[in-house]
């Protein structure tokens, strides 16, 4: 399979190329120069698989060429024995046709885990072959950050460099980046806001001339293709589990980059029955005022309980873009290009072949701890503030009453007792075992500037021979 760019002017690269490229040359993103399509027979056939054999029936196609067969399921079987449920992604029914599907029983307890556990030993795979060591770069609001070390942490090929926004992340998403052991291991605290973090680390792709010139750089932001293509299977997951392809399954994402609900999308392409793809935003609601408005403009960051979300900027929108503007790469950098000194917006055309598909709620704070009493009362099941978003905003959707909708669980509560204790609850959630003495083990972490040379400088310093 090949790979484009969503500005059109970046080579053609293979999976194992795009894997290690992250952002496009010419500062798009890449998607597959043409998606893999299931018929409903094939789709019913995957029906009964258990996760790593379903992973490796949706993703053969986007690696075909560049991971052998064999290789990628021992991978496939590896990354999901990292997860602490038989069912990896188990299904658990709020109320009628009302579900959640959980994706936090991975060991950082966030849906990123089924990406960036994965990422981690293709990484290593493709580098042992070639003999090769980068610098793993990354962004994150919370999770994206504890996710990406425990998946890399043990490659020798590998210096992993993670920005989040100084104080204005979760302790326990904190605590579980800057207590994780290892020289190889950085974690930066960027006296900034995420964007400000994503914006560098985008700035830092475009200048890579401070790093050895045997030295890569790679991406495990959401922009790295290997995350969606990796999100993609729980949406069949969920669907099979469901009575999918037999009937349309509708799924409420919460999310702030897009990625996770772009990666329904491609279900939806790839010949999933979807009827909806909601998407759930906390104020920080640019996805939300697209939807409504037709614009894509930034407004001023706020904090909310749901941090992980806490995005201005939504970087994998772009690769939506180019599907709505027909593939014309020349238009989406024109958008974009616009985008860099003001707000956008978009055709009617555009938008109409959106709304086909997807929705979209705002829900506040308020509304978040309100939906997290609610569900512990009605169904004695505890949401954690991301995932209460999902809930809400499913609850608040215009779906036929015979399609099940299915939540994102994102993160597990624990992560989040702040959230918890505003919806008046306590003493509901601990840890689980593997996480116990969290608050007593040694952080390592350093406070650096909102300033590129401060960050590339730090970089450069502590890379490992």
């Amino acid at each position: 399979m090949k790979y484009i760019s969503t500005r059109g002017r970046a080579p053609t690269l293979d999976f194992e190329q795009v894997l290690l490229a992250g952002l496009a040359a010419d500062g798009g993103l890449y998607v597959p120069e043409a998606l893999p399509t299931f018929s409903r027979d094939e789709i019913a056939a995957l029906a009964g698989l258990e996760y790593p054999e379903l992973a490796r029936a949706i993703t053969t196609p986007f690696v075909a060429g560049c991971v052998a067969e064999d290789d990628m399921r021992a991978i496939l079987a590896e990354t999901y024995a990292e997860f602490r449920h038989g069912a990896v992604a188990p299904l658990v029914q709020l109320g009628p046709s009302q579900w959640v599907m959980e994706l936090f029983h991975g060991p950082t307890l966030a849906f990123k885990d089924f990406a960036l556990q994965l990422l981690g030993r293709l990484l290593d795979h493709v580098l042992a072959r070639r003999r090769q060591k980068v610098v793993i770069l990354g962004a994150t609001s919370g999770d994206t950050g504890s996710a990406a070390i425990e998946g890399c942490r043990h490659c020798d090929n590998i210096d992993i460099f993670i920005l989040h926004p100084h104080n204005r992340v979760s302790e326990v998403q904190r605590r579980q980046m800057t207590t994780v052991p290892g020289d190889n291991i950085h974690n930066l605290a960027i006296q900034g806001s995420f964007d400000d973090c994503q914006a560098m680390v985008k700035a830092i792709f475009g200048d890579r001339g401070f790093l050895p010139p045997d030295r890569g750089l790679v991406a495990v932001n959401s922009i790295n293709w290997a995350r969606i293509m990796a999100q993609i299977v729980y949406y069949f997951h969920a669907a099979l589990s469901l009575g999918g392809p037999a009937r349309p399954v509708a799924f409420s994402v919460p999310t702030g980059n897009f990625g996770d609900v772009f990666a329904g999308y491609l279900a939806s392409r790839m010949g999933l029955p979807v009827e909806r793809l909601i998407i759930a935003t906390n104020r920080n609601d640019v996805l939300h005022r697209v939807m409504t408005q037709k614009t894509y403009g930034r407004q001023p960051l706020a904090h909310t309980l749901s941090p992980s979300m806490d995005i201005t900027v939504s970087s994998n929108f772009e690769r939506l873009l180019f599907d709505l503007y027909e593939r014309n790469g020349a238009a989406v950098a024109d958008l974009m290009q616009q985008f860099d000194h003001g707000d956008i917006r978009f055709s009617e055309a555009a938008m109409t072949k959106a709304r086909a598909l997807f929705s979209s709620h705002c829900v506040t704070d308020e509304e978040t701890c309100a939906q997290i009493a609610a569900t512990w009362r009605q169904s004695d099941y505890l949401l954690d503030p991301h995932s209460a978003i999902g809930v809400s905003a499913a609850l608040q959707a215009t779906t036929d009453p015979a399609t099940p909708v299915v939540s994102l669980a994102t993160a597990h509560p624990a992560k989040f007792p702040e959230a918890i204790a505003r919806a008046g609850l306590t003493d509901v959630v601990s840890l689980p075992p593997h996480l116990a003495g969290l608050f007593e083990r040694d952080e390592r972490l350093h406070v650096l500037p909102n300033e590129l040379g401060a960050v590339q400088a730090f970089i450069a310093a502590n890379l490992n021979a």
